[in-house]
C-alpha cells in the first residue's frame, strides 16, 4: 500500500489549493499593481479614483521625470549602486574568510568560535557605534554605510556549516599536494559553495539596498543620501519639505511622485532576485542541514 503523501490529490483538493494560492498572489500582486499604477496615473487619474488608481485611464511618465529632473534622485540611485556593489564584496570576502578560518580544525578551536559568536550576536548599541564610526574619521563619508554591516552573524553561520560539510579528505589530498589555504579555499571550496555564497550574496545585496538608518545617522550631506532615505524622506515627511530637499517642484497630486519613488527603490534590487533565484532554496537548506 503507497503512503498517502504519495497518493494523487483529488481533483476537489487541488482546485481548493489552486484558489488558496490564488487569494495569496493576489494579495501580493494587487497592491504593487497599485503602486505601479498610481505612479504612471495622471493627476486626473488620481483624482477621480480619489487616491490611489488601480489602472491608469491616461498613463504618464510625469512623476519620473518630476522626480529625476532635481537631479538628487539621480545621484541618490548611483551612490545605493556603489554601497551595494561594494558592500557585498567586502561583506562576503570577509564573510568567507571567517567562515573558512572558523570551520577548520584549530588550536582553541571552540572558544575562538564562541568569542567570534559572542560578538557578533551582541550588537554594541547605537552610541557605541557613532562614537566609534566618529573616531575612524567615517562621519559623512559612504563607507560609514558599508564598514559597521560588513559581517552578518546569521550569514557567517550559514556559510561555516556549508564549509564544514566539505569533505576533510578532499581538502586534506590538496594539502599533501602542496596546496595552501588561500588556495584552497579559491580552487576546491568556493566552487563547490556557489549556490550558498549566491544566497548570502543576495542577502548582503539586499540589506545594503534597504538600508536607511545608517544614512540618518552618518551623512549630513544630501548629495550623499541614498534612494531608501530619500523614499523614507518623501513619503513619511511633508511632500513641501521633501520636495524641496528633492529638488523638485510637487504636483498637484503627490501620490503619483510618492509611487514612483517607491518604484525606482524597488525595481533595481527586484531584478537582481531572477537570477538567483535557482539557487536560493538550494543554498539557504544545504547551508543549514548541519550545524
Amino acid at each position: 500500500m503507497r503512503p498517502i503523501w504519495k497518493e494523487r490529490p483529488s481533483p476537489g483538493y487541488q482546485a481548493i489549493k489552486a484558489l488558496v494560492l490564488g487569494g495569496f498572489a493576489l494579495v501580493i500582486v494587487i497592491p504593487i499593481l497599485v503602486v505601479i499604477s498610481t505612479s504612471l496615473a495622471s493627476d486626473r487619474d488620481i483624482i477621480d479614483a480619489g487616491g490611489y488608481v488601480l489602472w491608469p485611464s491616461h498613463p504618464t511618465l510625469k512623476a519620473y521625470q518630476t522626480l529625476f529632473g532635481g537631479g538628487l534622485m539621480g545621484r541618490a540611485i548611483l551612490v545605493s549602486v556603489f554601497v551595494t556593489l561594494m558592500g557585498t564584496a567586502i561583506a562576503l570576502a570577509v564573510t568567507i574568510a571567517l567562515a573558512y578560518a572558523t570551520s577548520r580544525p584549530v588550536l582553541f578551536g571552540r572558544p575562538v568560535l564562541l568569542m567570534v559568536l559572542f560578538t557578533l550576536l551582541f550588537a554594541p548599541g547605537i552610541i557605541p557605534m557613532f562614537l566609534v564610526v566618529k573616531q575612524l574619521g567615517l562621519l559623512d563619508s559612504l563607507w560609514s554605510l558599508i564598514l559597521p554591516g560588513a559581517l552578518g552573524a546569521f550569514n557567517f553561520v550559514v556559510l561555516r556549516t556549508f564549509f564544514m560539510n566539505v569533505p576533510g579528505e578532499l581538502l586534506e589530498s590538496a594539502r599533501i599536494d602542496g596546496a595552501s589555504d588561500f588556495t584552497i579555499l579559491r580552487r576546491i571550496v568556493l566552487p563547490l559553495s556557489k549556490a550558498v555564497v549566491a544566497v548570502v550574496g543576495l542577502f548582503y545585496a539586499v540589506g545594503f539596498w534597504n538600508a536607511f538608518f545608517n544614512a540618518l545617522l552618518y551623512l549630513n550631506d544630501t548629495s550623499k543620501w541614498p534612494v531608501q532615505v530619500i523614499l523614507r524622506t518623501y513619503v513619511l515627511q511633508g511632500k513641501s519639505l521633501s520636495a524641496d530637499q528633492l529638488g523638485v517642484h510637487p504636483p498637484s497630486q503627490p501620490q503619483s511622485l510618492q509611487m514612483a519613488v517607491v518604484v525606482v527603490a524597488l525595481v533595481p534590487i527586484a531584478m537582481v532576485y531572477p537570477f538567483l533565484q535557482r539557487h536560493f532554496t538550494k543554498g539557504v537548506i544545504t547551508g543549514a542541514v548541519k550545524g
